[in-house]
């Protein structure tokens, strides 16, 4: 007897990091199932295998940014291969992916459309990009048959926005793409002072951390002359900026920082970020626009609180006085005042800390999310899809 074939689904996202620190664990738990494939831009062939997963790597030069010419390369390539596969389901994360796989999954007739808003970039854009941006987003939702947001924040701002109906859009659990893998974030005196001894800071030091894409858009600028002046009566207080600088800000940050610059530790890229959380004693996410905060929530689970913007997304990942501080979004006396309060106050900083490891664990583990994405795609397959 002919065994049963496995449904084939396929996720869709636009680079590397995405399928490395957000979906390993769920593509792992569908391989069980479902026969997977994995559409990412990448010119590694072995990615999927140097991170122990069996899928099919589906390479697609997908780019983070407008290119008319590439896209439509990308498009017509995600059609052919969507023709090819014949997919129960496609799902896909990140704006410009989800863009691209949603249109051409629905020109190909695949019957579970699937994408999770991760933040919208027009959030802080005006008049005619705004509008463009926004049309892209409804463009996507309208092809979908189904949406995730990965928080309820960002779910209200998208209904307020009309990018979609409320019945077609939900969130997982209690937020993020993936949740937080608690074996990996998790509190570590021994990496604690490791990394410290790396970055040159005493055992006693008060490490503000910073971990993300050094933009203006996550508000590091604002962060930075924040610290330059908070620093100045307080030299027991570091800042550690951890992330690719994309837009070659660290000129323009020096300058910012000024004499400060020696309480100033900058890092790169890395793809181990828990050792930078286990090493930290407060986690700052200044942004403009956040889907979720997911650093906060990794952060909290290596007992770490925050200072972050009071912004749809992050707001889902702090509880305001309860497992961190927020502040409205682009207010540098506002940060200064975060600085100084989590800095002199250790008792107050221990308390949110406590009360941050003891959320994250209830809430965002990476087991929960995972369970939550299987649930859904069981769900939506067995009902046969959508418009």
């Amino acid at each position: 007897m002919k065994a049963k074939e496995k449904p084939k689904i396929c996720w869709v996202v636009s680079s590397e990091m995405t399928v490395s620190a957000f979906l390993r664990e769920q593509i792992r738990a569908a391989a069980a199932a479902y026969e997977v494939s994995v559409v990412v831009n990448t010119r590694d062939k072995a990615l999927l295998d140097k991170l122990g997963l069996t899928a099919r790597l589906r390479p697609v030069t997908i780019e983070r940014r407008a290119a008319p010419f590439a896209d439509l390369r990308a498009l017509f390539a995600l059609v052919r291969l969507f023709r090819a596969e014949r997919f129960a389901l496609v799902h896909s994360i990140s704006p410009k992916a989800g863009l691209l796989a949603m249109v051409a999954a629905r020109i190909t007739g695949v019957r579970v459309r699937l994408h999770t808003f991760t933040g919208q970039v027009w959030a802080t854009r005006g008049g005619a990009p705004r509008a463009l941006l926004k049309s892209l987003d409804r463009l996507l939702a309208a092809c979908a048959t189904h949406l995730l947001a990965d928080s309820l924040s960002q779910r209200a701002y998208l209904l307020a926005q009309g990018i979609t109906p409320a019945g077609k859009i939900s969130v997982l659990a209690s937020g993020s793409i993936s949740g937080v893998d608690l074996g990996r974030f998790r509190p570590d005196a021994a990496l604690r002072a490791a990394v410290r001894a790396e970055l040159a800071l005493s055992p006693d030091a008060c490490l503000f951390l910073y971990l993300g894409r050094l933009n203006l858009d996550k508000g590091v600028q604002d962060l930075a002359a924040a610290f330059a002046r908070a620093c100045q009566s307080r030299s027991n207080a570091f800042l550690v900026l951890v992330g690719p600088d994309e837009q070659g800000m660290r000129p323009r940050l020096d300058a910012i920082f000024g004499p400060c610059g020696e309480q100033v530790r900058y890092v790169g890229y890395t793809a181990e970020p828990e050792r930078y959380c286990a090493a930290a004693d407060v986690i700052c996410l200044p942004s403009y626009r956040e889907g979720f905060g997911l650093t906060i929530v990794e952060a909290a689970a290596c007992g770490v609180p925050a200072l972050a913007s009071r912004i749809y997304g992050i707001t889902d990942a702090v509880i305001e006085g309860e497992t961190g501080l927020l502040h409205p979004p682009g207010d540098v006396e506002a940060i200064v005042q975060g600085i100084a309060r989590l800095h002199d106050d250790a008792a107050f900083r221990q308390r949110l800390a406590g009360a941050a490891l003891e959320r994250v664990r209830r809430e965002f583990s990476s087991e929960r999310m995972t369970r939550e994405v299987m649930t859904l795609y069981d769900r939506l397959l067995a009902a046969g899809g959508g418009a």
